[in-house]
């Protein structure tokens, strides 16, 4: 219910559906679908539809003074002493490829400084992640950068730069990265994914038409696709990846290679809260015990 009020709060200040979902950072029709979900529990309308732009009914005057009040209420229970330093429960969101090296391991390292506190992880993909850490349903999410602005109230804070890499099955025909698309079907990131739109602008950058045979969204599932002769796949050579499965080989770029650029989207009010600072100082330690904190590259200072 936090996020749908936090939606309506939106459409309310920015005057209409699409504004508001240009700037929570999703879709018209999520927008409305929120609203609607609303007005079906409340068994009342909030907004009247039938001019160009919408004006709240009576009803939805009454519901703005109350949604706000528990919007503030909400906020103020994360700033409470003891609700937000000796118990509690933090949820990290994570995309599927950061939930190795930059999950795991910190977690454990925070459950051991903080053990009443609870972890629960979810997995889910970066647009809905932005939706979850704006309507506060996480506290965090690790994931790759989005391609759009974020709001005032959210910030970007860079853990890492993934180079993309070309794979290719064993014994490919191919002496270069640009001659093996000729080679193989290409198997793709998933078009929806913040990676998937990466590699489409690097393929429109470079003029390379492709033979599409599979899309898919978890970078393991593609490598090992690969592995069986499935075809060829460019994705990001990720900070878990320690080697490729047996029967691959990674073309370099070389001077065209791109980045997946992977990170924590969290509110800017979060960022200081002393609970979250340390699960993220845990992230840091990790990239530093395996890549050394002075790798190029790696490491990132928070981004509005």
């Amino acid at each position: 219910m936090l996020r749908e009020l936090k939606t309506f709060l939106a459409v309310v200040k920015h005057g209409t559906f699409s504004a508001a979902a240009a700037r929570i950072g999703i879709t018209q029709s999520a927008v409305s679908s929120q609203i609607q979900r609303i007005e079906e529990q409340l068994g009342v309308a909030l907004f009247d539809r039938s001019g160009r732009t919408p004006h709240l009914t009576r009803a939805g005057q009454e519901a703005l003074a109350l949604a706000t009040e528990m919007m503030a209420l909400h906020a103020r229970l994360l700033r409470e002493p003891g609700v937000a330093e000796n118990t509690g429960t933090l949820r990290i969101g994570a995309v599927a490829s950061a939930q190795g090296m930059l999950i795991a391991g910190p977690v454990t390292a925070f459950r051991a400084a903080f053990p009443a506190w609870r972890v629960e992880i979810s997995t889910s993909g970066g647009l809905a992640l932005v939706s979850q850490v704006d309507a506060g349903e996480v506290d965090l999410a690790v994931m790759s950068r989005p391609n759009f602005t974020l709001s005032d109230a959210i910030e970007w804070r860079r853990l890492a730069l993934e180079p993309f890499v070309l794979l290719a099955p064993e014994g490919i025909a191919a002496g270069s990265w640009r001659a093996a698309f000729a080679c193989a079907p290409f198997i793709r990131c998933a078009r929806h994914t913040f990676a998937g739109q990466l590699v489409d602008q690097f393929l429109a950058r470079e003029g390379i038409r492709v033979d599409d045979a599979i899309e898919a969204v978890d970078f393991h599932c593609i490598a090992q696709l690969v592995s069986r002769g499935a075809g060829i796949a460019l994705i990001p050579r990720n900070v878990d990846e320690r080697a490729w499965p047996a029967g691959v080989i990674a073309f370099d770029l070389g001077p065209h290679t791109f980045h997946r650029e992977l990170g924590i989207v969290q509110k800017v009010r979060h960022g200081r809260h002393p609970v979250i600072r340390r699960f993220v100082d845990e992230i840091d330690k990790a990239l530093a015990a395996a890549f050394g904190a002075s790798t190029p590259g790696m490491h990132g200072e928070p981004i509005d």
